[in-house]
């Protein structure tokens, strides 16, 4: 009798993760019927973050370089950025990676936050900018752009300053600061009394899209306060973004009826 030809490999699929739509996507391609091998890289910067499904790794890979490297080893088939939209080094290193390596990338990235009628917002390219942005808006700043880069704001006195991570920030902070940990999502009514209990005159926030935060951005704009958005890095040159996991999934040559579950529409294109 003729011996049958061994399965053929599985795909592999590499995503760059730490957000709550990249353990959507990993959940949705470990359960897919094609039978998707995926591995999620966390950078190992949250102390107890949250297992996606399929295989886990932490910690970086060393750059562009690194990562190409693990891409080869691997046998990985399409790679996935699924970062934080402010992680831009990530992105850059992987599309590097990727062009090195001829493996498949796709940006999944939530979309961003935009102004609505009674939004009173400043944009700004980056979080040093928005602290040069705070003079004349106001003395107590509701400041939530995460524990990193809060440097940028170190130098400002005579200001008090609401920090709110998920976990507790590293200094330098500025002088006068009050940290809040607390983890999203937040409701309306929440932020409101929030802003209202700490006498906030402005709000500072990254763009970083999505409903779990977003509430915020409605209280400010009912109690008539100016918001300062750092606006997102732009995608390295070539790049562009999808905006959920439907959409990666159809890249990844998965089609719109395996999609089910993973959320919204768009994307061309095959693995």
């Amino acid at each position: 009798m003729p011996v049958p030809p061994p399965p053929p490999p599985r795909r592999h699929v590499l995503v760059l993760g730490g957000t709550a739509e990249a353990r959507r996507l990993a959940a949705a391609l470990a359960a897919h019927p094609a039978g998707i091998r995926v591995t999620t890289s966390l950078a190992g910067r949250t102390a107890r973050p949250e297992a996606p499904a399929g295989e886990v790794r932490i910690g970086g890979f060393g750059g562009a370089e690194g990562l190409a490297q693990w891409l080869r080893a691997h046998r990985v088939d399409a790679l996935v950025d699924a970062t934080h939209p402010f992680a831009g080094s990530i992105t850059a290193n992987a599309a590097r990676a990727a062009a090195a390596t001829g493996v498949p990338m796709v940006v999944l990235r939530r979309p961003g936050w935009q102004p609505v009628p009674g939004d009173r917002w400043y944009d700004v390219p980056s979080l040093a900018a928005a602290a040069e942005a705070l003079p004349g808006l106001g003395d107590r700043v509701f400041l939530t752009t995460g524990r990193l880069g809060l440097a940028a704001f170190a130098h400002l006195t005579g200001r008090h300053f609401l920090v709110r991570s998920v976990e507790r920030p590293d200094p330098p902070l500025p002088p006068d600061t009050e940290i809040l940990l607390a983890r999203g999502p937040f409701t309306v009514a929440g932020e409101r009394e929030l802003l209202r209990a700490h006498r906030i005159d402005v709000l500072v926030t990254k763009d970083s899209g999505g409903e779990a935060t977003a509430a915020k951005l409605t209280a400010a704009r009912e109690l008539g306060l100016p918001v300062v958005v750092v606006r997102r890095p732009a995608l390295p040159e070539g790049v562009t973004a999808v905006p959920d996991g439907a959409a990666v999934l159809r890249r990844l040559g998965l089609g719109p009826a395996e999609a089910e579950g993973a959320g919204g529409t768009d994307g061309t294109g095959r693995l």
